[in-house]
């Protein structure tokens, strides 16, 4: 086989290629499967001799024809439900095309019906509490204004080798190019799947409260280059105006930073005068209510590691002079706040607090701890380091903040 190239001096050249090589690619693994209850992870559960087979794409109780998609050996395997024989009262037609075996992985639950999809959540909160915690807690999941559709205000993109964006197929590096999305903020991705972009890169769209969407390319070990909108968002909740880097934390879902910050200043109740720690604080949403509880004579002191969540935070904040700011870890930051506190908010990243974390709020003995988790093991993982300290779970509340997806915002209050 041959082909040309161009040569040093601009000639082209005969190169002598090998021949393409046939391989053998093994036969899909199909089976025929009862479907059983849900999993943490956006799967149902079910067993094939023997063994578990995690089965995206189903619904409990769905007797289902699936195609193995992952098998390392041991004692599980994974599966795409491909056929359905027969469905479940809660299934629907997924809204989105791309959706589905070997379609974009962002979203797990486009074949459920909202109100189930709450329900399965629910069902994976408590199961992660008893499992890990040991408790049996009742678990309902509270649904957010605007629909499972349109909510989406930060979307990551990734661009394959022809310059196309899309998503990635799930557990996998492969892009899926689209021509839309359902879940994000209407209109907000136009400008990015209206034009190519470079192959490889990662982008990120950030809407804010006006509407406008911020494009951003995310190079690998290098700042965001900022393609199009000014970096600089607008958001709105309790009660404030907050203008912010698009880059720092912020709820996704349009309601849930409202939603959150009245539960959490509800569950605080901090006293008058009183010492407030908001632990992983990003830029003090839950202090700015935290604040109000404590008043002038009371402080407020948010821990946070990112800087620019810090300096924004700081910024937006400063009409409260009861609120301080620490930029750094809070694993290394505990043992110099003040105190003892009254009351510890915490809102770690996906993997929970952990022990050594929890462990140290615990042994400073504040009255009530309300803990925010976007991973319902890692609550229960949490919880139970709480509950060795000598605290009890009063209560936790769920909501669905990321429809259509396996994804569940958490929040658990205990008390010593």
């Amino acid at each position: 086989m041959t082909a040309e190239a161009a040569g040093p001096t601009g000639a082209v050249e005969e190169l002598e290629l090998p021949d393409p090589v046939e391989l053998e690619l093994p036969d899909p693994v199909e089976l025929e499967l009862t479907v059983g209850p849900v999993g943490h992870g956006g799967f149902c559960v079910a067993r094939h001799e023997g063994r578990v087979v995690f089965v995206r794409h189903a619904l409990p109780g769905e007797r289902v024809r699936a195609v193995v998609t992952e098998d390392r050996g041991g004692s599980y395997c994974r599966a795409d439900a491909v056929v359905v024989l027969e469905p479940a009262a809660g299934r629907v037609p997924p809204p989105c095309p791309a959706s589905g075996p070997g379609g974009c992985g962002g979203c797990d639950f486009q074949h459920v019906d909202p109100r189930v999809q709450r329900e399965l959540k629910a069902q994976v909160v408590a199961e992660q509490l008893r499992r890990i915690a040991g408790l049996d807690v009742e678990v309902t999941v509270q649904e957010l204004p605007g629909g499972p559709l349109g909510w989406r205000t930060r979307t990551r993109l990734a661009v394959d080798r022809t310059g196309q964006p899309g998503f990635r197929v799930h557990r996998s590096h492969t892009v899926l190019p689209v021509a839309a999305c359902p879940l994000a903020v209407s209109g907000s991705l136009d400008t990015v799947f209206s034009r190519r972009w470079r192959p490889g890169a990662e982008l990120e769209v950030v809407t804010d409260d006006p509407s406008r969407a911020h494009v951003a390319q995310l190079p690998p070990g290098r700042p965001p280059k900022q393609l199009s909108g000014t970096g600089r968002v607008v958001r709105h909740a309790a009660g404030r105006r907050w203008e912010l880097s698009a880059r720092v934390f912020w709820q996704v879902h349009p309601a849930a930073a409202d939603a959150l910050a009245a539960l959490v200043g509800d569950w605080a109740a901090a006293p008058h005068g009183g010492t407030v720690w908001d632990l992983y604080g990003g830029v003090g949403l839950f202090a700015s209510v935290l604040a109000g509880q404590v008043g002038p004579t009371g402080s407020v002191t948010v821990v946070e590691a990112s800087r620019w969540a810090v300096a924004d935070g700081a910024a937006a904040l400063a009409d409260l002079e009861q609120v301080r700011f620490v930029h750094g870890r809070v694993e290394r930051n505990l043992v110099r706040l003040p105190g003892p506190p009254d009351v510890v908010v915490l809102d770690p990243p996906r993997s929970g607090a952990g022990r050594e974390a929890a462990t140290a709020v615990a042994d400073r003995g504040p009255a009530r701890v309300v803990q925010v988790a976007c991973d319902p093991a890692a609550l229960a993982r949490d919880v139970a380091a709480y509950l060795q300290c000598g605290y009890r779970l009063l209560a936790v509340r769920a909501l669905d903040a990321f429809p259509m997806t396996h994804h569940v915002e958490c929040v658990a209050l205990l008390a010593r």
